[in-house]
């Protein structure tokens, strides 16, 4: 099984199936042994039946107990290595679906790493979410397709030619049996593979959404926009139950004619038998033998159409795995050198133009729209945007991280020391350290806290509100002391008395060096050296907070209502 260090591999992402037989040639030798062991067992499953029938018509009949106790022996040594195989092929089969699991992990894991930064701009939080919870568990699932599966396609061939050696119509019936199941199942795997491809994509959407109403709560009932979204949720969670049933009807089809049909066969072949016999055309051994093979059938057809329903399943959580393994993070091709001093950032898709050594505030009606200009300037998505005049995309990447922070108001906060958290890879001295705490109004929860900057702190800092987490991300990211600051809503979550000290401090920790912040809120604007007001994505106009507040209603409009939202969160 796959070691926790151990390189997983390069995937084969050019499909699911391909992605699945990638899992099974990773481990050849466990995967062949699992066949083989499948196969056995299912094999000697079918030699009891023949073993009995030679002590009913050997010993039983004729009265030959010697014979009788022979092939009796014979009958339990079977059974008992049967039974070791059995434990065998679990065993193996167990470490087979947990190298594919941990395998994928790993795998999913790296790609998540290599995206970075950028993987929340590429894939939601609900289809990571539900890639690891959901889809590795049912890929590792489908390669029950190796041990049991195998093995039931040999014992089906073993025993119609055992079938052969006692009646050709009874292996006829037998021999048709397997064609009737594919027909009868396989238009109903291929509709689960869309249904459940719509139902997993409709589940990492709720998921999301799970994860935006719990970071959103108190912001949410303050508005007074809690009742909307859980009525929006609710809706949505009823489409993706009534979804989950439809997966479910046809599930639940599979796995019946999974189990009835091996029955029905049971009972037509066991009729058929016992007329054969009552015609003298076979023997009382030979009927109890029909009756075992065909009782032996039911497991294979069983496990055959399980491992066609587990495939099914399989490949639509595969494609997901593949999906995500396909995205690519920014590429790095860049050549030139990036500006020896400090300089313009210019965005042109939008028109903003951020002047170095200045606090820019970008407000937009949707925030969505001025965060899109931040990432731009930040080069986590391709763009035309310059620094210096020179294109971003043909600046080293590692420059340009190294002198341009983008801080979201929602990244990550590790577990550890408060100290260890805000400090990042850098080891910063006492007194930065105090005036970053300072500059971010964190004085208090340092205070609060048991052993100040040396307090454990949870992931994500959930031992921490709202307020003081971001303020937490603040002070980590004026400890990093950029060349250039990109902050996202850096103070969306305080109340209007610490944001305005926020907005006062900020400024002024960051005076002489390129700042820029996107907000609505009159605090932070009015502390703002420039401040462009964004309609649909593009700079519709720029000046101060007062010179916008004067000239133009739209902003005006935007800015009083962002207050409004403040006296109701107050």
């Amino acid at each position: 099984m796959i070691d926790a260090y151990e390189d997983p591999g390069v995937p084969d992402c050019r499909g699911g199936g391909r992605y699945l037989w990638w899992l099974v040639t990773r481990q050849p030798g466990r995967s062949l042994a699992g066949a083989l062991l499948g196969s056995t067992w299912m094999v000697l499953l079918a030699a009891a039946p023949y073993l009995l029938s030679r002590a009913i018509d050997e010993g039983l009949e004729p009265g030959d107990f010697p014979a009788l106790a022979g092939w009796t022996g014979a009958l339990f040594a079977v059974g008992a290595f049967n039974a070791w195989v059995s434990i065998m092929r679990h065993r193996t089969m167990t470490r087979v679906r947990m190298d594919a699991n941990f395998r994928t992990v790993k795998v999913v894991v790296g790609q998540a790493i290599r995206l970075g930064a950028a993987l929340p701009r590429r894939a939601g939080a609900g289809e990571v979410v539900t890639i690891g919870v959901g889809d590795v568990l049912t890929i590792s699932q489908a390669l029950t397709i190796i041990g049991p599966g195998i093995g039931s396609v040999i014992a089906y061939l073993v025993v119609a030619a055992l079938l052969l050696s006692v009646s050709m119509p009874i292996a006829v019936v037998v021999l048709l049996g397997m064609p009737l199941v594919a027909v009868l199942v396989v238009p109903l795997l291929a509709r689960l593979q869309g249904t459940e491809t719509e139902y997993r994509e409709r589940q990492g959407v709720l998921t999301a959404r799970i994860g935006d109403l719990a970071g959103g709560l108190r912001v949410l009932n303050g508005l007074g926009g809690k009742g909307l979204f859980a009525d929006a949720f609710h809706r949505d969670s009823r489409r993706l139950l009534a979804q989950g049933y439809r997966v479910g009807a046809v599930s639940s089809w599979i796995q019946a004619f999974g189990t009835g049909l091996p029955t029905l066969f049971l009972g037509v072949v066991t009729w058929l038998a016992a007329r054969l016999a009552a015609q003298g055309d076979i023997t009382i051994g030979e009927l109890v033998s029909v009756y075992g093979y065909v009782a032996v059938l039911v497991a294979p057809v069983g496990f055959l159409v399980e491992c066609g329903y587990q495939i099914s399943r399989g490949v639509v959580a595969a494609r997901r795995v593949v999906r995500f393994l396909r995205l690519e993070p920014v590429p790095d091709t860049g050549t030139r050198p990036a500006p020896s001093e400090p300089a313009v950032l210019h965005d042109p898709e939008s028109g903003v133009r951020v002047r170095p050594g200045r606090l820019t505030a970008l407000a937009a009606a949707r925030p969505a729209d001025a965060a899109d200009v931040v990432d731009r300037l930040g080069r986590y998505v391709p763009s035309a945007a310059t620094w210096g005049g020179v294109p971003l995309a043909e600046i080293p990447l590692p420059q340009v991280r190294e002198r341009i922070l983008v801080a979201e108001h929602e990244a990550d906060l590790f577990a550890g020391t408060l100290r260890e958290l805000v400090a990042g890879r850098s080891d910063p001295g006492a007194e930065d350290i105090a005036h970053a705490v300072h500059a971010a109004v964190s004085d208090d929860i340092v205070q609060a806290l048991p052993d100040g900057l040396d307090s454990p702190i949870d992931a994500q800092a959930r031992n921490l509100s709202g307020g003081q987490r971001q303020r937490i991300r603040l002070l980590r990211a004026l400890l990093a002391a950029p060349e250039i600051l990109l902050a996202i809503e850096p103070t969306s979550a305080l109340d209007a008395h610490t944001e305005a000290r926020v907005a006062e401090r900020l400024h002024e920790a960051r005076r002489g060096r390129t700042t820029v912040v996107t907000s609505t809120s009159p605090l932070v604007l009015d502390r703002a050296d420039t401040v462009h007001f964004l309609i649909d994505g593009k700079v519709a106009a720029t000046g101060t907070h007062q010179e916008l507040l004067d000239g133009e209603p739209e902003y005006r409009t935007l800015v009083a209502r962002d207050e409004n939202a403040e006296e109701l969160l107050n």
